[in-house]
């Protein structure tokens, strides 16, 4: 696996926050099947499984918050990384409506802490920055976004990240352009995949629903979310981050990797097909009670990243799905932490299709 992205990440010092998280996690297992050197930097697992503690890469040492901004610089002038993956945010919708002002820290001067730690840290040379397909002003229409859309938002969570966007944009003109560190921002689609307990989500409170032989409480079952299997957008992340490793200027600013157009499909499919795959669920229609505003419809355009960078999904959802059951079954019925054998499989899945992740 050392070979894959052009072996760059091979004994290349790389700086993750967020690693602790879901997300996080799968990204800095696959970092380490690389080769890399990684300096995670997060708070400690928030939710009881963890899928770090699972798979027993969590260090007790890379445990801080980035709204503290002595802390972080600390971490970057210490470790001296070379490229910098930016994943640490509060990361759930709901949860901000209640924690607006913690949100805005986090994801706003988070942000702003880490890219300045950055800016002062001469060992940079690039920085993919994390945020969500959630950053665009969403008129709850068919058509997909593209990165030239219009940024918005309206729950705080959304808001925030469209702030980080625009906080790079900003670090990346007015500083890393003269210093020539290369960065760029990511979006992602609704991810899914095996370790995930974090609250809100809705694998999560169905796996927690059905394990706990309880109701799973469904707010929005007709809403549409590009679905898609973490390691999907991690492929792409890391992708862009070997292109900024390798000089290329063209391809700073802001990138989609999210599923096919045709892999958007309601909560209602994702259940139905959940039941096929995991067992009997139950569930009920909790939507007309629930006022928190949440969308509809979303969609992303990937086309920049297909037709730039040669990235496209390797699991399609029925595909992401049945992988995301199998894990939590391995789990529960035999106690089996299957993570790095389904990467292997995804990457075994992308040599077949001939996807390329050296161009």
């Amino acid at each position: 696996m050392k070979n894959l992205f052009n072996g760059i990440y091979n004994n290349k010092r790389v700086l993750l926050t967020g690693h602790t998280g879901f997300k996080g996690s799968w990204l800095l297992l696959w970092l380490q099947q690389m080769g890399a050197n990684v300096q995670g930097y997060a708070l400690a697992p928030d939710t009881e499984p963890a899928h770090i503690k699972l798979l027993e890469l969590f260090n007790e040492n890379s445990v801080g918050n980035i709204v503290h901004p002595q802390e972080i610089k600390d971490v970057f002038q210490t470790f001296q990384p070379e490229i910098v993956f930016h994943l640490a945010a509060q990361p759930l919708v709901r949860y901000s409506y209640q924690n607006p002002v913690e949100t805005f820290q986090a994801n706003v001067m988070g942000t702003v802490n880490v890219l300045e730690a950055a800016r002062l840290t001469s060992s940079v040379k690039a920085i993919v920055n994390i945020t969500t397909d959630k950053v665009y002003e969403n008129f709850e229409w068919v058509w997909p976004y593209k990165e030239t859309d219009r940024l918005g938002g309206h729950d705080p969570y959304s808001t925030s990240k469209a702030c980080a966007e625009l906080v790079h944009e900003s670090y990346r003109k007015s500083f890393f352009k003269k210093a020539g560190v290369l960065s760029a921002t990511a979006r992602a689609g609704n991810v899914i995949g095996g370790g995930d307990w974090a609250p809100d989500r809705l694998i999560p409170d169905i796996i927690r629903a059905s394990t706990t032989k309880q109701t799973t409480e469904i707010r929005n079952p007709d809403s549409v979310r590009p679905w898609q299997h973490v390691l999907d957008p991690l492929s792409g992340y890391l992708l862009l981050g070997m292109h900024l490793l390798q000089g290329n200027t063209s391809l700073e600013g802001s990138w989609n990797f999210g599923p096919d157009i045709k892999d958007c499909i309601s909560v209602r499919q994702v259940l139905n097909e959940m039941n096929n795959c995991w067992g009997s669920i139950v569930w009920k229609d909790i939507s007309a009670g629930d006022k928190v505003h949440e969308a509809n419809l979303l969609r992303l355009d990937c086309s920049k990243a297909l037709h730039v960078l040669g990235w496209q999904p390797v699991w399609d959802v029925l595909t992401a799905i049945d992988a995301t059951a199998s894990w939590y079954k391995s789990f529960y019925q035999a106690g089996n932490i299957i993570s790095l054998q389904q990467l292997e499989q995804y990457v075994a899945d992308a040599e077949i299709k001939n996807i390329n992740w050296t161009v």
